[in-house]
């Protein structure tokens, strides 16, 4: 008897200990393992990404678009037969909008600056995150499509805040949630990732859905292939000097970003289990 209420005893102790509860730092070291490693990540020097966009219906744009370390972004994409242009050298956002009457290279508004300059952060804001001056935190789990995915809260250097969510078991990116000022107007953006494949060794999202949350109208953003450590001239990323002034009333381009070698914007982790 003594055994036995000993063994009982053992197994109420165990039964009641709680089960160790992992860290925001825990998180993102199996988020980078899972993308394939450190290593892996840093050999990407450059990346392109070749796919379309849907806007809405029966309304499709084609892009390209081009990351170079340590920020820079340029992407091009064709809509009703124009050549929009949205770039970031590292220290200028600058934009082509022909489909809004804006021919000439112009300087981005402050709002649209900022997501583009997200949008340039080669690896992400997970990886190297202290030092990009980012603190990151475990806000807990919630559900998002059926998966009870841990919540991470990421504020950057200049204050802002974004959420990401981890799949619990293969601790890659499947959600973002973000809070942006479009046209002077602030709107929570909730994005969906997914359809990770494998490209040199890093697991890279080929697909990201993003819109208001709780909305219907959605941005969905499909990559069709990836280029590593393409050639790409340096001023592939500076706005022409020709045009330079801030146009306070310029539309924005469409936002969105692969992730993977990050968010990024970035995996052959399964698609997402509903």
């Amino acid at each position: 008897m003594k055994v036995r209420t000993l063994v009982l005893a053992a197994l109420a102790l165990a039964l009641a200990s709680p089960v160790h509860a992992q860290t925001a730092d825990e998180l993102v070291a199996k988020n980078i393992k899972a993308k394939g490693g450190m290593d892996k990540i840093k050999a990407m020097k450059s990346l392109r990404a070749t796919g379309r966009m849907a806007l809405g219906p029966e309304m499709e744009a084609p892009f390209v678009m081009v990351l170079k370390r340590p920020n820079e972004m340029r992407m091009e994409f064709t809509l009703q037969g124009m050549t929009g242009i949205q770039a970031y050298d590292g220290k200028t956002a600058w934009a082509v909008m022909p489909f809004m009457g804006k021919k000439d290279p112009e300087a981005m508004t402050a709002d649209d600056a900022k997501m583009v300059e997200e949008q340039s952060d080669f690896d992400g804001p997970l990886v190297d995150y202290k030092a990009k001056g980012n603190t990151v935190e475990l806000a807990g789990r919630e559900q998002v499509e059926g998966v009870n995915a841990y919540k991470l809260k990421i504020t950057r250097k200049n204050g802002e805040i974004r959420y990401v969510y981890l799949d619990p078991d293969a601790y890659l990116e499947i959600a973002s949630d973000a809070t942006r000022t479009v046209r002077g107007t602030e709107m929570e953006v909730f994005s969906t990732i997914g359809d990770y494949k494998e490209v040199n060794g890093v697991m890279l999202a080929h697909s990201i859905e993003s819109g208001p949350k709780g909305g219907t109208q959605k941005q969905k953003m499909t990559v069709d292939k990836y280029e590593v450590n393409v050639d790409v001239p340096e001023n592939n990323f500076a706005m022409p000097a020709a045009a330079a002034k801030t146009d306070s009333t310029a539309a924005p381009a469409p936002q969105a970003k692969p992730a993977g070698a990050t968010d990024g914007k970035g995996a052959a982790s399964p698609e997402k289990k509903k």
